[in-house]
C-alpha cells in the first residue's frame, strides 16, 4: 500500500497569479504588503491600511480607500488589483436562507462555487478550496471534471470577502468550512495561509474554533495539520464502516485504508484537544443499515468523536443513488446514539439550487488542462 499520493504536491498553484499583468493584493500576507508598498516608495504603515480595507471592509477598488492619497490609489491602480475573482451569478434559497455563488477567477478565468448560509446562530461560508477535485468520490459532484489547479490564499478568502459584503450591517460572516469543490489538504500550504488570514483581528476575525477543514483522508496532511497548533475543527468523511465499501465510495481508500484515517484522526485530537468531526453520507440501501451503523459505532468507540449524518443530496449525474427517508436516517442516528456515539443529523441548506453537501460543481467552466485524474481513475497513482 502506497503511504505518500504521489503527485499530489500541495501547491500547484503559484502563490500569486497576476490579473491581467497587475498584482492581486488579496492573498497577500502584512508582511508582504510591507515590501510591496515600499516598491511604490510609500511608507509601512500604508500597508496597514491596505490590510484593513482589503480584509476587514473587503473593499473591491482603491477608489473606495479614502484614507489613501489620491495619488496613491492612482498607481495602486496601475499595478495592482484588490481581489482575485468575480461574481459571474447567484442563486438564492429564501426557504433555507441559502445563497451559492459562482466566481469567476480573475487569472485565468475558471470558476468556482461557494455558499453564504444564514443560520439562527449567525453566517456562514462554505468556501472551495480547488478548481475541480480528483478525488473520485462516486457519490459527489466537485469531482467530475477532475482536478485543473489549486486555488491560491487569495483566491480562497476572496470568496469569503466577496459574499461578506452581502451580510447586512451589524452582522458578520463567524463560521467558515472548507467543504466546498476540492481536497482542502491536497492544497496545504494555500490553505493554511487562507484561514490565517481569515482568523487576523484587522480581516474578517474568524475564530480558528469555528474554521473547519474537511478531508477525505490524506493522512500525512491530517498529521502534519496536527502539528501546526491550531484550534481548527477537523471534519473526516468516511461514509463507510470499512475498507471495502469505502473504497468503492472513495477511492483514496486504496490508498490510505480505514485504520490508519482513524489514527491520524485520533493523533488530531490528542494533539490538539479538539473533537474531530466524522462526515457520514447516508445513501439508501448503500451504507445506512443498522449493520452499518454498529460496525460504525464500533470504529468510534472511545475516541473524541462526533458524528455528522448527511442524507444524500441528489446528483444528476449519479442516477445509481437515492437518498433515504427520513425514519431511515432516524433509525440510524439512534443506533449510533445507543452505543454511545454523539451523532447529529446535518440540516439541509441549498438542495433546491445545487448548494448543499456534495451538490457543488463547475457547470460553467471551459474545458482546461487537468493536472492529474482521480485516485481511482487513469493516470491516478495506483496502490502498490
Amino acid at each position: 500500500m502506497v503511504r505518500e499520493l504521489r503527485e499530489l504536491s500541495p501547491d500547484r498553484a503559484p502563490v500569486e497569479l497576476p490579473v491581467g499583468g497587475r498584482r492581486a493584493l488579496v492573498g497577500l500576507s502584512r508582511e508582504a504588503l510591507e515590501a510591496f508598498v515600499e516598491t511604490l516608495g510609500e511608507p509601512r504603515y500604508r500597508a496597514r491600511q491596505l490590510f484593513r480595507w482589503l480584509y476587514g471592509r473587503a473593499a473591491r477598488s482603491f477608489a473606495e480607500m479614502t484614507d489613501l492619497p489620491r495619488d496613491l490609489r492612482s498607481r495602486l491602480e496601475a499595478v495592482a488589483h484588490p481581489g482575485c475573482l468575480v461574481e459571474e451569478r447567484r442563486q438564492h434559497s429564501p426557504a433555507t436562507r441559502t445563497t451559492k455563488f459562482l466566481f469567476r477567477l480573475l487569472a485565468d478565468g475558471n470558476v468556482v462555487e461557494s455558499v453564504l448560509m444564514r443560520h439562527d446562530y449567525g453566517w456562514s461560508v462554505c468556501l472551495s478550496s480547488q478548481v475541480g477535485c480528483r478525488m473520485g468520490c462516486t457519490f459527489c459532484a466537485s469531482t467530475l471534471g477532475g482536478l485543473v489547479r489549486n486555488l491560491t490564499a487569495g483566491e480562497i478568502v476572496d470568496q469569503l470577502l466577496v459574499m461578506s459584503r452581502e451580510v447586512p450591517a451589524g452582522e458578520r460572516i463567524g463560521h467558515v468550512v472548507l467543504m466546498g469543490s476540492g481536497e482542502p489538504l491536497e492544497n496545504y500550504d494555500n490553505v493554511l495561509k487562507a484561514i490565517r488570514l481569515l482568523h487576523d483581528p484587522d480581516g474578517p476575525g474568524i475564530g480558528y474554533r469555528h474554521i473547519t477543514i474537511s478531508t477525505a483522508g490524506l493522512v500525512p496532511a491530517m498529521r502534519r495539520l496536527a502539528g501546526e497548533g491550531l484550534p481548527v475543527t477537523l471534519a473526516v468523511s468516511l461514509h463507510a464502516p470499512d475498507d471495502e465499501l469505502r473504497a468503492r465510495l472513495m477511492p483514496i481508500t486504496r490508498i490510505y485504508p480505514l485504520a490508519e484515517v482513524l489514527a491520524a484522526a485520533r493523533e488530531y485530537a490528542a494533539g490538539t484537544g479538539r473533537r474531530v468531526t466524522y462526515e457520514y453520507l447516508l445513501i439508501e440501501g448503500v451504507n445506512d443499515g443498522e449493520e452499518h451503523a454498529g460496525r460504525l459505532a464500533g470504529l468510534l468507540r472511545g475516541s473524541l468523536a462526533h458524528v455528522n449524518l448527511i442524507p444524500f443530496n441528489p446528483v444528476t449525474e449519479r442516477p445509481q443513488y437515492r437518498r433515504p427517508g427520513r425514519a431511515r436516517v432516524a433509525r440510524f442516528a439512534r443506533a449510533l446514539e445507543a452505543r454511545g456515539i454523539a451523532t447529529t443529523v446535518r440540516r439541509e441548506m441549498g438542495g433546491e439550487i445545487d448548494a448543499a453537501c456534495g451538490q457543488l460543481r463547475n457547470r460553467a467552466r471551459q474545458p482546461a488542462a487537468r493536472l492529474g485524474q482521480t485516485p481511482g481513475g487513469p493516470g491516478a497513482p495506483a496502490p502498490a
